[in-house]
């Protein structure tokens, strides 16, 4: 085959010679195109559309938490309605310095979520201008969190509640998924709420227990005093003898308020609600007893919890 001088890009003349000391020059365009390929998928091996594949991965939803508990379903509604309006998102926070994000409220339903057709019942949660929330993959902007709970009754004594929490960003629309901290401190508060309804259940059987013993004994004291005034009443120390009895009876299901500002709370706990106001020295019956708050009734016949320190004996 017969060589054809060519001109390069300086166009200066390429030889014969030329072309069979420099292997690159003159082969065909095909191959250096593949060759110039190679360098590029070396040193760029992730391409556009394997970044897209990988972003994709990366948005598959958290599968929340659930759990089922030994509880009914009305005592898990009840919990749920207290976890649902306590105005925190548990799990998450936005600054360092204050680890408790606030400012959540309970909704009928959220866009965030699609419908739910399947069974048990859901209720939404949702705080609204969060900025990067913790705990929620690659949340770096403002937007939504929003928590769901579908609970399911499984028997008489069993419910079962599963939880999902998602952060919606305002201006991109990008869903952020949690890590599952969310969810788990959700239901751990859940939980705690639910234990509180069932000791206060068994608190308030065995006070019920307590107080009909207590009952009983002030009857049959009733009895004996009038027996005793009937037979002893010129005698003025069985007089006193037996309202000494009665007083000490009286000490022990009644105790007075201490000091004003003291509220009496629809639950065991500082955040519920508040059921009346109690002026200082309130007197109020016992009806329940536990470590640190007191169930009382009011001389109006008010019901509700009072902490264990705003109280103190008749004088």
């Amino acid at each position: 085959m017969t060589l054809v001088p060519m001109r390069n890009r300086n166009m200066k003349m390429i030889t014969p010679s030329k072309l069979r000391s420099n292997p690159t020059i003159g082969r065909p365009l095909s191959v250096r195109f593949a060759a110039i390929l190679a360098v590029v998928m070396i040193l760029c091996p992730a391409s556009p559309m394997a970044y897209a594949a990988a972003a994709k991965d990366r948005e598959v939803l958290s599968p929340g938490v659930g759990s089922e508990l030994s509880a009914t379903l009305e005592d898990v509604q009840q919990a749920l309605q207290e976890v649902l309006h306590d105005q925190i998102i548990h799990g998450t926070y936005m600054f360092e310095k204050e680890k408790t994000l606030t400012g959540a409220a309970a909704v009928d339903s959220t866009p965030l979520f699609d419908s739910w057709h399947g069974e048990g019942k859901v209720f939404y949660k949702v705080r609204t201008a969060v900025i990067a929330p913790r705990h929620f993959q690659d949340s770096a902007d403002r937007g939504t969190i929003a928590v769901r709970y579908i609970i399911t009754s499984v028997n008489t004594e069993k419910t079962r509640v599963h939880i999902d929490a998602i952060f919606v960003e305002d201006s991109h629309h990008g869903n952020h998924p949690s890590d599952g901290t969310v969810e788990s401190s959700e239901l751990k508060e859940l939980q705690e709420h639910v234990q509180a309804i069932q000791d206060a259940r068994q608190q308030a059987l065995e006070e019920q227990q307590r107080l009909a013993s207590i009952d009983l004994a002030s009857r049959t004291l009733a009895r004996q005093r009038e027996e005793e005034t009937t037979r002893l009443a010129s005698t003025e120390s069985s007089a006193r003898d037996l309202q000494q009895r009665v007083d000490m009876l009286r000490h022990e299901v009644e105790m007075r308020i201490k000091a004003p500002g003291t509220s009496l709370k629809s639950a065991p706990f500082q955040s519920a609600a508040e059921v009346a106001p109690l002026a200082a020295y309130t007197d109020v019956l016992l009806v329940i007893v536990t470590p640190r708050w007191f169930g009382v009734e009011t001389p109006t016949g008010q019901r509700g919890w009072v902490p264990l320190e705003q109280l103190e004996p008749l004088p």
